[in-house]
């Protein structure tokens, strides 16, 4: 009765070890197995986060680059209005220095300009209201040192043409000679006859003739 009572005990001490080692290897497998599982869901986890943040870096990189072709467009607008503004400042300065400069010679043209001085019939001596025509003319010529003249001398139609180119020379001739003498240069004047080819009134009558008796002067700008 003894022996089986200790095969009974050596039985059941067999049986509880096994049954405890099965349940440390279901434990250990059941462990492994959650240890795998969260693992897995780590894994799924940080797949999304990982391409979140890859996608933000790209956005993030995307958004600098346009910034950057934006500041550069933005900069080159800014210099081409810069470029133009330049420009059109420097077209209209220089128009403006054309306009002032046309304004000037038109200025000193007029202040050149001598009236016609008249002279009796077959007479080519100066008449006083004839030099003091000159006198008054004289003094912008000696400003403009740069501008010269040329002095014409006219007839009225009576007489032959050799005749009156002969009398209209002379008149231009004595009207250079006293500008001459008021101190203007006289390489800075020529004188020209056209005697009576050119009429300032074509009327037959001694108004027109006294008109056509005259010395006219025309002025020359400095070449440039």
């Amino acid at each position: 009765m003894k022996r089986s009572w200790g095969s009974v005990g050596l039985m059941a001490l067999v049986l509880c070890l096994s049954v405890s080692w099965m349940t440390g290897c279901a434990k250990k497998a059941t462990l492994q197995e959650g240890a795998v599982v969260t693992q897995e869901q780590k894994a799924v986890a940080q797949a999304p986060a990982e391409a979140t943040a890859a996608d933000t870096q790209a956005a993030r990189e995307r958004a600098l680059r346009d910034q950057a072709l934006s500041d550069q467009a933005a900069r080159e607008a800014a210099e081409k209005a810069a470029r133009d503004a330049a420009a059109k400042a420097a077209k209209d300065a220089a128009d403006q220095a054309k306009r002032e400069a046309a304004a000037k010679a038109a200025a000193i043209l007029k202040e050149l300009q001598i009236a016609d001085i008249n002279f009796d019939y077959n007479k080519y001596n100066l008449k006083p209201l004839a030099q003091s025509t000159l006198k008054s003319g004289a003094s912008a010529y000696l400003k403009y040192r740069d501008y010269k003249l040329v002095v014409e001398g006219h007839c009225d139609e009576r007489g032959t043409a050799e005749y009156n180119l002969a009398l209209g020379e002379k008149r231009a001739t004595e009207a250079a000679k006293y500008l001459a003498d008021l101190g203007i240069e006289k390489e800075r004047i020529k004188t020209i006859s056209y005697g009576k080819e050119m009429p300032l009134d074509n009327a037959n009558n001694e108004a027109a003739w006294a008109k056509n008796r005259r010395a006219h002067f025309v002025i020359f700008p400095p070449v440039k």
